[in-house]
């Protein structure tokens, strides 16, 4: 293939992709905005759900996080915790009952709140399950697995979280609708 086609087709290929990617909806992650400005986080900031929701919502540089109880009525949300749940399973065993088989589970469930009591988000409870074959002779290896599964769960829900924040409307819209 001579130098000046090649010129053409890769010129011809950046032109196409992007035109292609407009046509179809494509559209790049913006900042999220949310409905309020201050929040405050009601739930263990020491937490591994806590420290990463903690760091998500400090990361969108939208957000106001107060810390100080005292300040929980100056809040325009309040973010409740109300229960963080871990669970394995043995769903599988061999003939000698030895495990062969885990099911890891985090079930979360929160709500977000005005500091009057005016529910923004209802409770909801997120579940996330991932699956673990299990040897004994690889236990070590399999309980590192399982760290970086529950930590695989813990970040899924806290993006399903984030989402849920962002689309809340504001107070003022959803008295009016």
């Amino acid at each position: 293939m001579t130098p000046s086609r090649r010129l053409c087709i890769r010129a011809l290929t950046l032109g196409v992709v992007p035109l292609g990617l407009l046509g179809c909806g494509f559209q790049l992650r913006q900042n999220t905005e949310f409905a309020f400005k201050t929040l405050y986080p009601n739930f263990s900031v020491t937490s591994p759900l806590g420290v990463e929701l903690r760091r998500n919502l400090l990361g969108t540089g939208r957000l106001e996080l107060l810390t100080d109880p005292k300040d929980m009525l100056n809040a325009d949300a309040i973010l409740d915790i109300l229960s963080e749940q871990t669970q394995q399973v043995a769903v599988g065993v061999s003939a000698t009952g030895q495990v062969r088989e885990l099911q890891l589970r985090l079930r979360v469930s929160f709500r977000l709140r005005t500091a009057q009591g005016v529910e923004l988000i209802e409770p909801v409870e997120l579940f996330q399950q991932r699956d673990l074959s299990f040897t004994e002779s690889a236990a070590l290896s399999k309980e590192i697995e399982q760290g970086m599964l529950y930590r695989d769960m813990q970040t899924d829900i806290v993006q399903q979280i984030m989402r849920r924040l962002a689309a809340v409307k504001p107070r003022s819209a959803a008295k009016s609708g």
